[in-house]
């Protein structure tokens, strides 16, 4: 199975490391010295990492193949995949990697609002990204209060939003009561 594991962002410094916005529960495990990554777009190769290095709370990589700081640059955006056999998922309990979710019908009180559209992982929790069905998007956070149930087999997410979630993003929000 091909897993997302980072994206990369800018450069760092100028003998070519990167900063990346990790997307994996394990980086000490994928982010080893000789490890090669896949990347997307599919015109940068792949590439083995050098040397992997926690600046703060942003992880550096350096990659054998990328000596310059320009070379970085075009680096931007791109994303990495290692290939894993799903054997390997430990199988935690309330654990799913983001194509998992994308594309599950939403539900509050079992009536469809809107899919998960993407998965946002951030330091101090992860957040769902729902499409409504008129089009907006909101930030779910996705933590068992609010997400209780998670039915891949089934297809579906179950939500209890506290009350105006939904309302926060909509581009009217607001209009008419005076902000």
């Amino acid at each position: 199975m091909r897993l997302q594991v980072a994206r990369i962002g800018k450069p760092h410094g100028i003998r070519g490391e990167v900063t990346v916005q990790v997307m994996t529960d394990s980086p000490a495990g994928r982010f080893t010295p000789g490890a090669v990554l896949e990347v997307e777009p599919a015109q940068h190769g792949t590439l083995t990492i050098e040397s992997a290095r926690w600046n703060k709370d942003i992880l550096l990589l350096a990659f054998a193949e990328v000596l310059d700081r320009n070379t970085a640059e075009t680096l931007r955006g791109a994303q990495l995949f290692v290939e894993t056999d799903e054997a390997d998922d430990d199988g935690e309990e309330g654990a799913w990697y983001e194509h998992e979710l994308e594309g599950l019908e939403v539900r509050v009180a079992g009536e469809a609002v809107g899919k998960v559209a993407g998965l946002r992982t951030l330091t101090a929790q992860d957040l769902l990204i729902v499409r409504t069905g008129e089009g907006d998007e909101v930030l779910v956070p996705f933590v068992e209060a609010i997400v209780p149930v998670v039915d891949v087999a089934g297809g579906f997410v179950e939500l209890t939003p506290p009350p105006g979630l939904f309302e926060l993003n909509r581009d009217d929000a607001g209009a008419g009561d005076g902000r």
